[in-house]
């Protein structure tokens, strides 16, 4: 639509990565620190509670549990880290599915209405303070450091000067780049999706109330537009929750598979 001037003398502002600096509520505490905070609360409530009173015929809590267990334990945990070491694992790895994938769907419940990963320090800070550190402990403890670092940086089968440019891009993918992507990819999924909403969402408000004649009609293409992205905004916020969870996974089965 661009800069639309109507005979009001309105004129439309498309919203900008500014709307996703939001002030703070009370002190220096934030929207997105709280949803933080209501994320863990609501997580641990439902496991605690579905969990409660187990049966051998699951309820439906029980059965939503079993399944959602199911699923991060074989298809997530299992398939990445192996059979042999994965149960160590998967109390980590369903916490960070679980946790992404409840701040991600906070940007579709009214009120609430922002996805807490679209603050690019909140996914930086689950890879770089809690993913980061867990996987190359694994390696190290499963190789020691000595045979950690040649298992990571020294791939077996290049001929030795190839190791001249191979060693360093190694290094730079697995102890700098692999924590910042990690972070990345869920960030700018969240932030970009969020950010068509608002754009839809905002452009049939506006056509709406200050368009003029024909010029409203066009905020039922945009509400329709708001909806439809809604929608695959879903699906995009379990994706990447479930892609968050399963490169984590996968580092972690890198670092300690005895074969690059």
């Amino acid at each position: 639509m661009g800069a639309l001037v109507l005979a009001a003398g309105d004129e439309f502002t498309p919203p900008t990565a500014e709307a996703f600096n939001l002030p703070p509520i009370f002190g220096w505490v934030t929207k997105p620190m709280l949803l933080i905070v209501l994320s863990v609360v609501l997580i641990i409530g439902f496991f605690l509670l579905s969990s409660r009173k187990l049966s051998v015929v699951p309820g439906k809590g029980q059965f939503l549990v079993e399944s959602f267990y199911d699923f991060g334990r074989n298809n997530i945990a299992r398939e990445q880290i192996g059979s042999r070491d994965f149960l160590r694992f998967l109390p980590l790895i369903l916490a960070l599915f679980s946790f992404v994938l409840v701040n991600n769907l906070f940007g579709i419940i009214p009120i609430l209405q922002f996805p807490t990963m679209s603050h690019i320090g909140f996914p930086l800070a689950l890879s770089v303070l809690v993913v980061y550190p867990v996987y190359h402990y694994a390696g190290i403890r499963r190789h020691g450091l000595g045979g950690y670092l040649k298992h990571q940086l020294v791939p077996p089968g290049a001929p030795k000067p190839v190791y001249l440019l191979l060693t360093p891009i190694e290094f730079f993918t697995k102890f700098i780049m692999n924590p910042l992507t990690l972070a990345i990819r869920v960030f700018a999924a969240m932030f970009a999706g969020h950010l068509l909403i608002m754009l839809f969402g905002i452009s049939a408000e506006f056509l709406l109330l200050h368009g003029d004649g024909i010029t409203k009609i066009f905020s039922l293409f945009s509400f329709g537009g708001a909806l439809a992205m809604t929608f695959i905004e879903v699906l995009i916020m379990s994706i990447q929750a479930f892609i968050f969870a399963l490169l984590s996974a996968n580092y972690i089965g890198a670092a300690m598979a005895e074969e690059h």
